[in-house]
Formats: C-alpha cells, structure tokens, sequence
C-alpha cells in the first residue's frame, strides 16, 4: 500500500487556469519523497488537494488506501500538515493550540495534554506554553506549526517549504528532527526550492514545472538518467531542455 497515490491529477478554476495537469505520484510507506518546482509549478496545489483544502477537478488521491476525495475524513486522520504560511490563531497560547488541534482528531484530554508536553519539549518551547503565539519569533511560529501538525501522530507528514525564510540554526535543527522521525517511520512530503534540501533529507525526488511532474528517481537515478554525475546537474539539464524553469530553485547560497 503506498502511504500516498495520486493517479492523473488535475486541478482547472473557473479562469480556466490549469494549475495540475494530469499529475501521477507513488509515495511509498516510510519513505522521504522532494517535490522541487519553481513558484507556480502546483507544488501547493497539489497538497491542497490532497488535504481537502482545495477541490481536484478530476483524478484520484488517496491516502494508505483511503480516498483522499470522496471520503475525506477518514484520509485526513492519517495526514499532518504544516503549510508555508503561518496559520496560527494569535489568541490562543502554544498550549491552547496544540490542545485544540489535537481535538479535531478525537484524541483524549489525558493524550492531548501529555503529548503538547511532548512537543514543546522537543521543539524547546516549553517556557513559552502560556504565552500568546502571537509574541512568538518567525523561527518560534515555524516550530510550532510543525509541532501541531505532528499533534495527532501522523503516518503522512506534509511539509511545504518548512525552511524558507529561516536562519540556518534552525533549519539545521528541523532538518535533524523530520530526519529522525521519517527514521521512527513516518511517512514525509517536502515542497522545497532548494536542492541542497531536497538533496540532503529525501530518498525520492520529483521536479514539478507548469502542473506537472517532469523527472522523478533518486538523486543517483536522475544524475543517471540525464548523463551527469549530481542531482544540481540533472537540474540544469532540465533547465536547458526547457522542462523546467530556473527561476527561484536551486541552492540555498
């Protein structure tokens, strides 16, 4: 069973923009699987599809089997998403946050209040539980998100672009952490622009350009395939075949 399935996907609004044009994607359990595309390619798109945030036009997604579409609630328990946009209600403390999405899924008081311990640990915010997520730092708001999205325990994380506009300590520090947990066995979808991202933490790698999938493999199996030796020259050889644009992607210099 893949932890993810996505069969001729398309994604077309009313002004007759396609945003996903007939895209096909094979996420398998436990694994740590790069989508890399420039802004506009439907790396966003295709994650609000897949979590219900936005309503596929035709094709199929579903999620450890169930279907993403039609029966949404029951994919939905399996997926944790932490979206590029800070989302967070600036009224709530970092305790009242996790606690109230860790009852959306129907998890316990005794579960919800053990596990945002957990998490604040781990993401070292536990001297800040009390405080408004409005005070926290850029860095703070990103960990949180992160930490929400694990809240209910996750098979499918869904990252998009966790690491853009961080500092370094702090992507060193998330990239550690997912790192660790796809090693526990979750399943983990990174949207990055950054190579070097995709590069370092993901065992499968695809490039979207335009609302579709262009390449996809390993790094070695891409630098295979388009004769060069890195996963950087394979995407400059899409870039000079025109499959892939070269704005806004690339290393993270």
């Amino acid at each position: 069973m893949y932890a993810l399935a996505i069969k001729d996907l398309v994604k077309r609004y009313p002004t007759g923009t396609e945003a996903l044009k007939g895209v096909s994607l094979e996420i398998e359990e436990g694994e740590f699987y790069g989508l890399l595309g420039p802004n506009g390619a439907g790396k966003s798109t295709l994650i609000h599809c897949t979590t219900g945030l936005a309503q596929p036009t035709s094709g199929a997604i579903e999620v450890f089997g169930h279907d993403a579409i039609h029966h949404y609630g029951d994919a939905r328990l399996a997926v944790g998403l932490a979206p590029q946009e800070p989302n967070l209600d600036w009224f709530l403390t970092l305790e009242e946050s996790l606690d109230f999405h860790g009852g959306y899924f129907g998890m316990t008081r005794k579960d919800r209040r053990e596990r945002a311990q957990e998490l604040l640990e781990t993401f070292s915010l536990s001297d800040k539980k009390d405080q408004r997520t409005r005070t926290l730092s850029g860095g703070m708001k990103r960990r949180l998100i992160l930490a929400r999205a694990l809240m209910h325990r996750p098979k499918l994380l869904i990252l998009d672009e966790p690491t853009a506009g961080v500092d370094v300590e702090l992507r060193l520090e998330l990239w550690h952490y997912v790192q660790r947990i796809n090693a526990e066995g979750t399943t983990i979808l990174l949207t990055t622009h950054y190579l070097e991202e995709a590069e370092q933490l993901c065992n499968k790698i695809g490039f979207i350009n335009g609302g579709e999938i262009v390449a996809t493999g390993t790094s070695a199996d891409l630098a295979r395939e388009y004769g060069v030796t890195n996963l950087e020259d394979a995407y400059l050889k899409l870039v000079g075949r025109g499959e892939l644009s070269r704005a806004h992607i690339g290393s993270e210099a």
